[in-house]
């Protein structure tokens, strides 16, 4: 189990996250929505101990602020929004990384071949000796998704859950691999790990979420089931912007849902 209790923080004097309480179970996937400037990416970089903080985080029931960061990089793995590379690596040693980095809980021996694994469950079988810069902004995020599986394979280890931070995964993927991405997300979870991921999109949000954390200028705004926070008033008042939930829209105008997939 994640849980924060009022963590705040600031940078460079500047309060960006304030008293923000946070839980989650294992088997679940929390989604953090807002407008952007609203604190998602810092929040999640302070509960990933990336960030300084005040207040208290513990993982496993472990505070946060005590661990090494080898510890903690056997408990979680992160993917951040955005990853920028200046040398010719290939994707294999890209996706390396994230062996060297925890312990991945595969069986023994298979470690050599994790990296093809989790290459071909996020749609990239065959890209293994490809140059990591020739790829497109697309097949780049789900690399970088592939080394953060390699790091924590097993959801859980020793008996206890492990958990991926996903930093808004699926904002460079077509529709496809963005529900290619969220099924890896809603497998982990099912098999006893934890997922904490930033989401833009609402009707993703709504069909994979178990619990939603809503932000809104640096504190958090709501938080509860997608039926119990997804509404008309709370999205006009966090988002800025009036829309209406689960209205289709007015005369023949033709809209495509995620939920549609079969």
């Amino acid at each position: 189990m994640i849980e924060a209790r009022d963590v705040s923080v600031a940078i460079g004097g500047k309060g960006i996250v304030a008293n923000v309480d946070f839980d989650m179970r294992p088997g679940e996937i929390a989604a953090i929505v807002g407008p952007n400037g609203s604190g998602k990416t810092t929040f999640l970089r302070a509960l990933s101990g990336d960030l300084a903080y005040s207040g208290e985080v513990t993982i496993n029931g472990r505070d946060l602020s005590v661990m090494k960061p080898v510890e903690a990089a056997m408990l979680r793995a992160v993917l951040p929004q955005a990853t920028t590379l200046s040398f010719p690596f290939t994707v294999r040693e890209i996706v390396r990384l994230g062996l060297l980095g925890g312990r991945s809980g595969a069986l023994p021996g298979e470690d050599e071949r994790l990296p093809e694994r989790a290459l071909a469950r996020v749609d990239l079988d065959g890209f293994a000796g490809r140059f990591y810069q020739e790829l497109s902004g697309g097949e780049q995020q789900r690399v970088q998704l592939a080394r953060v599986l390699c790091q924590v394979w097993a959801p859980v280890l020793d008996g206890k859950p492990r958990y991926l931070f996903l930093d808004e995964p699926v904002s460079s993927l077509d529709i496809k691999h963005q529900l290619i991405i969220m099924n890896i997300a809603r497998d982990f979870a099912r098999r006893g790990g934890g997922v904490v991921a930033i989401l833009h999109d609402l009707n993703l949000t709504a069909m994979y979420a178990d619990r939603i954390f809503v932000m809104h200028r640096g504190r958090l705004a709501a938080t509860g089931s997608p039926q119990d926070v997804l509404s008309d008033d709370l999205i006009e008042k966090v988002f800025d912007c009036r829309l209406r939930v689960g209205v289709l829209p007015a005369g023949d105008m033709p809209f495509v849902l995620p939920q549609s997939a079969v």
